[in-house]
């Protein structure tokens, strides 16, 4: 027999059993309002956030296409949210400073916007990240897609890529091209060029995108690739032009400018996708909120018109299951491309 002293935490089975039948009754409504309660307080803290100031961490310096988009998103929210919705820009390493600052954050008011980069192509770049994509992040939403162009210095003598790749040919190592750091897209998309048509051009790496362009304005390197937004006010002062777009079809802004498809090269990718994410302590409800409420902003037609479709972005807008699954395969196709263009760290 046992010892009376032995049973200290009876379970509530037990508990109900020894209680008489009105008890018992009484005790599984208290315990079922509890529940209800736990649930409800559970619901409503999620729809109560944010209950303070949320910051966007972009990984990339102010200026290019990725913090424009992040500021008129964040205006746009903090409107929707009457809390203060603020940028901050952590360029540096490929996204890794940035990224790991999010990874880091013990709130649940910090978001990770970024691209590709982060999560697709730095996984297989490195050998060892400061923290772990999946451990660590909870992807929100694929917002847009884009693509990017071929541009070289108005100056420099070829008008379009066959005569980029003769002078190429001519003057091997002569030609430089800028990107915005090791294994970023410009970077992929030409070393694949060189593996494709034998040549040699010199990586010339900038902490950032707008960076990148402005080498190629002052001549300071002669070629990059870009997003429409960073190179628009560029080709219409005619400081560079145009020969390439990375895109499966041409933008309907540069009509006249050749996909890479069309110029017998599918295989140079200079695609670029943007997406938020949450630090993965962050609560499901708070994730499909920020879903919700992103989507809502981007449905609208004004910003709809003026952010996305005004700056040639193809708008994506899956959910966080969605986004997660076509993170996997992408990260897959960007290992295939970093091992076929054969970029290593310098």
């Amino acid at each position: 027999m046992n010892h009376p002293c032995t049973l200290k935490h009876p379970s509530r089975a037990l508990l109900f059993r020894s209680l008489s039948p009105a008890a018992t009754w009484v005790a599984a409504g208290v315990a079922a309002v509890f529940a209800v309660w736990s649930l409800s307080a559970t619901l409503a803290w999620a729809q109560e956030w944010p209950t303070r100031a949320v910051k966007l961490v972009v990984p990339y310096p102010a200026g290019g296409g990725v913090d424009v988009m992040a500021r008129a998103l964040a205006q746009k929210l903090q409107d929707k949210w009457q809390q203060a919705v603020t940028v901050d820009n952590r360029p540096g390493a490929n996204t890794l400073l940035g990224t790991e600052l999010v990874a880091r954050a013990n709130d649940q008011h910090t978001l990770l916007f970024t691209t590709d980069a982060t999560f697709t192509i730095n996984p297989h770049l490195y050998s060892k990240l400061p923290y772990d994509l999946d451990r660590d992040f909870i992807p929100v939403t694929h917002l847009v897609s884009f693509s990017q162009m071929l541009v070289v210095n108005a100056d420099l003598p070829a008008n379009n890529l066959t005569e980029l790749i003769a002078l190429a040919r001519r003057k091997p190592g002569s030609l430089s091209y800028a990107s915005y750091g090791p294994g970023s897209q410009p970077q992929l998309a030409t070393e694949m060029l060189k593996q494709k048509t034998g040549t040699f051009m010199v990586h010339i790496p900038y902490r950032g995108i707008p960076q990148a362009v402005m080498a190629v304005v002052s001549n300071e390197v002669p070629m990059t690739w870009s997003g429409i937004v960073s190179a628009r006010p560029h080709l219409a002062s005619k400081r560079i032009k145009a020969i390439a777009y990375g895109g499966k079809t041409r933008a309907a802004a540069y009509p006249q400018v050749p996909t890479m498809t069309e110029l017998g090269y599918p295989e140079v990718d200079a695609n670029v996708w943007v997406g938020l994410f949450v630090p993965s302590h962050t609560p499901a409800a708070t994730v499909q909120k920020i879903h919700r409420d992103v989507m809502s902003v981007i449905s609208d037609a004004d910003f709809r018109q003026r952010e996305v479709e005004g700056k040639s972005y193809d708008f994506v807008g899956v959910g966080p299951e969605e986004f997660k699954r076509y993170i996997a395969r992408e990260s897959a196709s960007r290992n295939s491309t970093l091992k076929a263009s054969g970029v290593k760290l310098e």
